[in-house]
């Protein structure tokens, strides 16, 4: 009894330690970036106005205050979105497109089933330094190629990719089973041979399932980096907020959230037809059956 007292005690006394360690890491945390519920306080009156604008109100039939619908797709027509989504997704494709042989290369030659250690380490430190530079600094090292376009946005996105998914790669043959391996080493294949069809062969729809989960990231990316202006939506993003036309800004949100949505929406029912051998319902059937399923889940 006396042994578990003190080691209640000691829990205890750890505990305390943890959250006060933790108050003082949040505490310093938001000094270093000036968090304040003042500036909070100080500020609401400006953010009230301008959400005025993000959601301008008109009435249907002369007494039903809604959203103005109107005014969004003024801009998305004038402005063009719909093509500077095309724009958008052509960089995210693109730079995937040119980052998957690095990331194979990277991913298979980082795995100790391929190259021995210590040598892996090289090229997972290699995927480490990649993965340290965010995508936006590696468009502005990118510069000097061909300034802020979306062809070094595509560059950019494209590097970043191969860190990140070579990572991935690493990954799923880490996890492959020998013996597929052993069969094809005992028909006295050479190295090259074993790598492809006795380790590659196994994760072959792990590796398509983790270059559209990557390209749904990269829709992202490229968005972000529009906003440093390399083009696409993000671009457009960066103009109406420099010059304060918070509805229009609002309007390129939507774009943006529909054009995010349907990569994603797409991505999925790809990787679920890839992950289950029942035949997974098309793109078109699983948004007409959403209704249906979220009814369920509500009233289940």
């Amino acid at each position: 009894m006396s042994e578990q007292h003190q080691q209640r005690r000691y829990r205890l006394l750890r505990g305390i330690v943890g959250v006060i360690a933790l108050i003082v890491i949040l505490t310093f945390a938001y000094g270093q970036v000036g968090f304040s519920v003042r500036e909070l306080i100080n500020y609401w009156p400006e953010f009230v106005t301008a959400a005025h604008d993000y959601f301008p109100t008109t009435t249907y039939f002369g007494i039903v205050p809604f959203l103005d619908f109107g005014r969004y797709w003024q801009f998305i027509d004038a402005a063009n979105l719909f093509s500077l989504s095309v724009v958008t997704v052509s960089m995210a494709v693109g730079g995937t497109a040119l980052g998957i042989p690095g990331a194979l290369l990277l991913g298979t030659l980082g795995s100790e089933r391929v190259t021995p250690f210590p040598l892996n380490f090289v090229f997972r430190a290699l995927m480490s330094t990649i993965r340290a530079i965010p995508a936006l600094v590696w468009a502005l090292l990118f510069i000097p190629l061909g300034g802020v376009t979306p062809f070094t946005g595509t560059l950019a996105i494209a590097v970043d990719t191969m860190g990140y998914l070579g990572r991935l790669f690493t990954d799923e043959l880490e996890e492959i089973e020998s013996g597929p391996i052993e069969g094809v080493e005992s028909t006295g294949a050479n190295q090259r041979q074993t790598v492809f069809f006795g380790m590659l062969s196994q994760v072959f729809r792990q590796y398509i399932a983790w270059v559209l989960f990557i390209l749904e990231l990269n829709v992202r990316v490229a968005i972000t980096l529009g906003l440093i202006g390399a083009g696409g939506l993000g671009y457009q993003l960066m103009i109406q907020r420099q010059t304060y036309q918070y509805t229009n800004m609002m309007a390129a949100v939507i774009v943006t959230i529909l054009l995010v949505s349907s990569v994603e929406i797409v991505s999925q029912r790809v990787r679920a037809r890839l992950r289950n051998d029942k035949e997974a319902p098309g793109t078109l059937e699983y948004l007409a059956g959403m209704p249906d399923r979220f009814a369920q889940s509500v009233f289940r």
